[in-house]
């Protein structure tokens, strides 16, 4: 029986590691899923399965490049047509360290400046809603919605009955949400959107299936776009605890942004490559006029802005290398709201350098959970940052959901991506990064405001825990590369 037992352990070993290695990934990734594979050797196989494999975007993504080549000459054709000075001479007149940023996005993300912007920020729920609906109902020619979550309760329901009122209109509609994301909303719902012409699709739901074992790689990202005129990007969701309706997380503090300029084009031209690649008979004509409106029409304001996206289908990790660049590029404070906080070593080293350097550097998670586990992880990093002079708040007004960044007086970041290994590596994510005095100022306001409902979190206040939850917590920690 013991030399029976030996030889599972020594094949599971070799099967481990065998496993693991067969796929290029990060050290730390590598040696959590060993951890797991030999500490729980059947389970630890399963969860590998559905959680560990690597994304074949080669065969996914067969259109995307061809897609993303006609939309891109077409924006470029429509930005040079509008009216005012040239693209360079707008990014020649922002700061240096603006031009810099400018630069990383363009060259890793293929993503130019977008100009003559106007926004809005949005952080309740009842704002959120109220402007979303408002603009869904004045819909003319196109609605495009794109959620990790959109559940059938009763905000769910009142938001597709608008959809179908507008699509009986004629309106052209099309929903992607993420099967997991939006579990329990099936095809059904929608039904009454499909039956007067309106289009729903779960993400890659052709291709993410107990079959093929691709489970791990959710579209995160929440991108709403209409009459390709008017656009939303941020945190917030499709559902009532969007509204704190919930009592598990009571008030539910978020930030989105609602743009009208030519920033409405990369939205929609993200949301028409996910749709492609999701809907592979349904698929949308990208060129077609009526998703991209004559620039003039949408000039707005005066916010400069790019719309960036990063997903498993690039190794660049793209929003994540903006973070690290906009933490480095702090010289007076920098300001983060994350609700879960499990950077990688290269971030955190940014942070700490940041915080040595004199930078105010204050990092904001909420109060509660709402992934036990994760949270126990995000506990045990705020815990480490506390020790280096990072400023952590916790919170205490319900649940703090927003993912924004605020550098200086004329950076930020606001989007839906965490400040976590899942958001930079395995979700599809999407985020704003502006470069405006407004914008930036009215951010810090708010952050200001949530730190009056906050409280501090000390070292000694972590230290006094108790010896299971610290336990918990490093432990979470150790995994932390595959949550």
């Amino acid at each position: 029986m013991d030399n029976i037992f030996t030889v599972i352990i020594v094949i599971n070993s070799v099967l481990a590691i065998l496993t693991v290695f067969r796929e290029p990934r990060d050290i730390a990734a590598t040696w959590a899923w060993i951890l797991l594979l030999l500490f729980l050797p059947v389970i630890g196989f399963i969860l590998y399965s559905f959680a560990g494999r690597k994304l074949p975007h080669r065969r996914l993504f067969a259109y995307m490049d061809q897609d993303a080549s006609e939309m891109e000459n077409l924006i470029q054709r429509l930005v040079k047509e509008g009216p005012g000075p040239s693209l360079e001479k707008r990014a020649d007149a922002l700061s240096r360290s603006a031009r810099s940023l400018i630069t990383l996005f363009q060259r890793i993300n293929q993503t130019p400046l977008a100009t003559n912007n106007n926004v809005k920020v949005l952080t309740s729920g009842q704002r959120f809603f109220e402007e979303l609906k408002e603009t869904l109902r004045s819909a003319k020619e196109t609605i495009n919605i794109e959620f990790y979550t959109f559940y059938g309760d009763e905000l769910g329901c009142e938001i597709r009955d608008i959809l179908v009122e507008r699509a009986k209109a004629g309106v052209d509609v099309h929903v992607l949400y993420d099967s997991l994301g939006s579990v329990g909303t099936t095809g059904r719902f929608f039904k009454p959107l499909k039956d007067v012409g309106g289009h729903a699709s779960s993400f890659l739901h052709r291709r993410f299936n107990l079959i093929n074992f691709q489970l791990n790689f959710r579209d995160h990202r929440k991108i709403v776009v209409v009459d390709g005129r008017v656009g939303f990007v941020g945190g917030f969701n499709i559902g009532d605890q969007y509204l704190g309706r919930k009592k598990k997380f009571g008030h539910w503090r978020d930030t989105h942004l609602k743009v009208s300029g030519s920033a409405v084009y990369y939205l929609q031209a993200h949301f028409l490559l996910d749709w492609n690649a999701s809907a592979v008979k349904e698929r949308m004509a990208v060129t077609k006029r009526l998703y991209f409106p004559d620039l003039e029409e949408a000039r707005q304001g005066d916010t400069n802005m790019q719309i960036v996206t990063s997903g498993p289908d690039s190794d660049d990790e793209q929003i994540k290398m903006g973070y690290i660049r906009l933490i480095q590029l702090a010289k007076k404070r920098c300001w983060i709201q994350t609700p879960y906080l499990i950077p990688d070593d290269s971030t955190i080293d940014a942070l700490r350098i940041a915080a040595n350097s004199g930078v105010d550097v204050r990092i904001m998670i909420p109060c509660m959970p709402d992934h036990m586990f994760v949270y126990r992880a995000t506990q045990y990093f705020a815990w480490q940052l506390a020790k280096d002079g990072i400023k952590v708040y916790t919170y205490q007004n319900g649940f703090l959901h927003a993912k924004t960044m605020v550098v200086d007086d004329h950076l930020a970041s606001v989007g839906s991506a965490n400040f976590d290994f899942r958001s930079f590596k395995l979700n599809f994510e999407v985020n704003a990064f502006l470069y405006d005095k407004d914008v930036v100022e009215t951010l810090a306001e708010r952050y200001e405001h949530d730190m009056k409902q906050s409280k501090l979190q000390t070292v000694e206040g972590f230290e006094k825990q108790s010896r299971w939850m610290i336990f918990k917590q490093y432990a979470s920690r150790l995994l932390s590369p595959i949550l």
